[in-house]
């Protein structure tokens, strides 16, 4: 087994075709699907669906990708140790997170020491974050919920209840608190499904014989935000999250104690790597020193 022949591969899958594959390795489209030919021959196996001009990875070559996501991880990490004691001059760190609010003020930092590093920031709920660390396609989490999963580590930023929130023209914005009863009774604007925001709240009233039924689902935090904002119904967060002061006031939840637990999360397999430890190192020092980020 050729590196240049497993490297061509994961360049592929990575990239999703032979065309931006080769571009991302310097090389010709021909170069690179021979070199996956010659694999593919070599072992016998069929591992990229090629119909009408797509490229999709068959089961084998799904499974392949993992070991191979893994194989150049390592390669990485072994590259940063090699230059341990040179400056960063190019990198990309990748956070996903269900609200980056909790580490804007890392983040600062980090990009005033290493200008020159790329920060890729994607949101999605707790389950995406914890999918895209397993599989690689984020070096960082952030999230409201601490993952049970023995290959992430976790660092603790702090905790914070769970409010209601309103536009300030809603009628229902006099209310400084009410009950989940009281919520249950009103247009609820809920995430998704698999937001632990939602999951909490849902198992708070669960545990009150009441049943929250949102009249609006929308995915992601931002978008329950603007539908509220236009004075549609009333949505929840915690209160470190909330924001939009100026047309939104908060609604406490008056008998129940339902708090997130804001984490920030990375593969313990992949905390070798230069950037990745380097972040983790200053959210470390920022706890440390003030209890927040």
């Amino acid at each position: 087994m050729r590196y240049v022949q497993i490297r061509a591969f994961h360049f592929v899958a990575l990239n999703g075709g032979f065309s931006r594959a080769a571009e991302a390795l310097f090389l010709t489209q021909p170069a690179i699907s021979d070199q996956v030919k010659k694999l593919e021959e070599e072992y016998d196996v069929l591992l990229f669906s090629r119909q009408r001009k797509q490229v999709e990875l068959t089961e084998q070559g799904t499974k392949l990708f993992e070991i191979t996501k893994r194989l150049f991880e390592i390669e990485g990490q072994a590259l940063d140790f090699l230059s341990e004691n040179k400056a960063f001059t190019t990198g990309t760190l990748r956070i996903k997170a269900d609200s980056a609010f909790h580490v804007l003020g890392t983040l600062a930092k980090f990009r005033e020491k290493f200008p020159q590093v790329k920060i890729e920031i994607k949101t999605g709920n707790s389950y995406d974050v914890i999918n895209d660390l397993l599989s690689y396609d984020a070096d960082i989490g952030v999230l409201g919920t601490i993952p049970k999963h023995p290959s992430i580590e976790v660092i603790r930023l702090g905790k914070s209840p769970i409010v209601a929130f309103t536009a300030k023209s809603n009628p229902i914005a006099k209310h400084k608190s009410l009950t989940i009863r009281q919520l249950a009774d009103l247009p609820l604007v809920l995430r998704e499904p698999r937001s632990k925001t939602r999951q909490k709240l849902e198992a708070a009233a669960a545990a009150q014989g009441v049943t929250l039924v949102p009249v609006i689902e929308a995915e992601g935090r931002e978008a329950v935000q603007e539908i509220v904002v236009s004075g549609t119904g009333v949505g929840f967060v915690s209160l470190k999250e909330f924001s939009r002061k100026d047309r939104l006031v908060p609604i406490h939840i008056s008998d129940s104690k339902i708090e997130m637990e804001e984490v920030v999360v990375n593969l313990k397999e992949r905390s070798g790597g230069k950037l990745i430890r380097t972040f983790i190192a200053m959210v470390k020092e920022s706890v440390s020193a003030d209890g927040s980020t």
